[in-house]
């Protein structure tokens, strides 16, 4: 048995669980369940991110405790993970003390490569990082993330010497030691990589408190790109613990805004500790909504929980991980999102587990459910190796379509009618094998409908009291 290590970013948690996160959380589940039904041993690493000054600011605004306000955000989304059907192994938040001080281990072994130094220059307070004086011209001086000037500070920090680790980590990048997906993306992050400065680690704390103390140094406070992007090794047991048998990562699951620390700083800090650099950089797209960015000004956000309030998580998981593209933008909306559901999800899948379930339990068929690994296809199992989850996703669903077609043009009713026993059970046994290897594949993309659909077929079959998907 293989030993797997797949991994999401820890979200912020100055905000509310949104489609960005889900869309990491869902494509990191199908990741980790497909690997363990190919036979693998997985863990799976979620967690959150809860220190920094916004988290501060937040804290004062609603006049709490900061602790307790990062424990009540914690707590929304652990319960959010977990409204996702989501089956991670691991948990970490930023707060836990194992983590602070595995954290601060990290950072001595970082020394050689940190450097103190004054930084005079911009910095931007919603994305929380400094923004060269070329990206501060380009973007005439306002984030286009958050809409708001730039700051100028002047403040002293320590510094990790990125240029130490540039031309390995640009050697890696090339040979794909470390893949970063999709392909188009590693282009973009080597351009960055070669106009990227040194990178400040820390703050003082006259600037920001609330966060993990510097070693041996009272005056600076961890910035988050050594304190947060370390929890993939910290939730492993590391520098304590050996963590060979599950690093480097499998796959590291991230949004493409994001994907810069993660490609650049993350490795740097990696080949800094000298540890292997994760296998896979897997980054997916944003998710629009009409075409349009998704903006609380606008007024266009969609809010995850009330899709799945709606239709349920199935429901939500099918559209996310078959119509928004794995790798590249895709628009949502309420109307594709109902067709898809009344269409796709009810006709076609809904309709043929009805119809053949009524058909075998009415001719006396009985089979058990056995979804054993063999019968993955090929192909099905080539799309998923390279992490084309919604390809995938269409692949299946044209053998769900394929089945009601076969329905269709067999006629079991007729071989019923005509009294053709023999043939009407090889029919029946065939489709019905047929829907539970299909059965099997559809497992890491909708697992709860995946295992309704085991149970209806197991042993005695009992077709389903009420639609698997219910029409509008």
């Amino acid at each position: 048995m293989t030993k797997k290590y797949i991994t999401t970013a820890i979200p912020y948690m100055n905000g509310n669980p949104h489609i960005g996160h889900a869309m990491d959380y869902c494509l990191a589940d199908v990741c980790a369940r497909y690997l363990a039904l190919t036979g693998n041993e997985v863990r799976f690493q979620a967690g959150t991110d809860e220190h920094g000054s916004k988290i501060a600011q937040k804290a004062d605004e609603l006049g709490v405790e900061v602790q307790n306000f990062v424990d009540e955000k914690a707590k929304t989304f652990k319960d959010f993970i977990a409204k996702l059907n989501v089956s991670y192994t691991d948990y970490v938040r930023t707060t836990d003390e194992w983590h602070e001080r595995r954290v601060q281990e990290i950072w001595r072994k970082l020394k050689d490569h940190i450097y103190l130094a004054k930084y005079e220059g911009w910095y931007c307070t919603g994305c929380e990082r400094f923004i060269t004086d070329k990206e501060y011209a380009e973007n005439d001086g306002i984030c286009p993330d958050h809409l708001k000037p730039y700051e100028k500070l002047k403040e002293e920090n320590y510094y990790l010497r990125l240029s130490d680790f540039k031309d390995d980590l640009r050697k890696a990048i090339e040979s794909g030691e470390m893949l970063i997906l999709p392909d188009f993306r590693k282009k973009e992050i080597l351009k960055l990589l070669e106009e990227s400065p040194d990178v400040s680690i820390s703050r003082p704390v006259t600037q920001l408190k609330w966060g993990v103390p510097v070693p041996d140094d009272p005056s600076q406070v961890m910035y988050v790109w050594v304190d947060a992007l370390s929890n993939y090794i910290t939730v492993l047991g590391y520098p304590e613990e050996d963590i060979s048998d599950w690093w480097p990562a499998t796959a590291q699951f991230v949004g493409k805004d994001i994907l810069r620390f993660h490609a650049i700083i993350w490795p740097a800090m990696l080949l800094g500790m000298g540890l292997s650099l994760p296998k896979v950089l897997v980054s997916h797209g944003m998710v629009l909504a009409d075409g349009q960015k998704m903006s609380k000004s606008i007024g266009n956000v969609v809010d995850p929980n009330e899709v799945i309030d709606k239709h349920g998580i199935d429901a939500f998981r099918y559209y996310f991980l078959r119509h928004i593209d794995t790798f590249d933008d895709s628009d949502f909306t309420w109307t594709k999102f109902e067709d898809a559901y009344n269409n796709e999800l009810a006709n076609d899948l809904g309709n043929l587990v009805q119809r053949l379930a009524t058909l075998a339990a009415k001719n006396g068929i009985k089979i058990g459910n056995d979804t054993n690994v063999s019968k993955l296809s090929p192909e099905y199992c080539e799309l998923m190796d390279k992490f084309e989850f919604s390809k995938a996703f269409d692949y299946v669903w044209e053998k769900v379509q394929g089945l009601n077609k076969r329905i269709d043009d067999e006629k079991p009713w007729e071989l019923a009618k005509n009294g053709e026993t023999e043939k009407l059970e090889k029919c029946l046994t065939s489709l019905v094998l047929d829907l539970l290897q299909v059965n099997a594949e559809l497992s890491p993309l909708i697992p709860g409908t995946s295992e309704k659909i085991a149970s209806v077929f197991a042993g005695e079959i009992n077709p389903p009291k009420t639609p698997l998907f219910p029409k509008n």
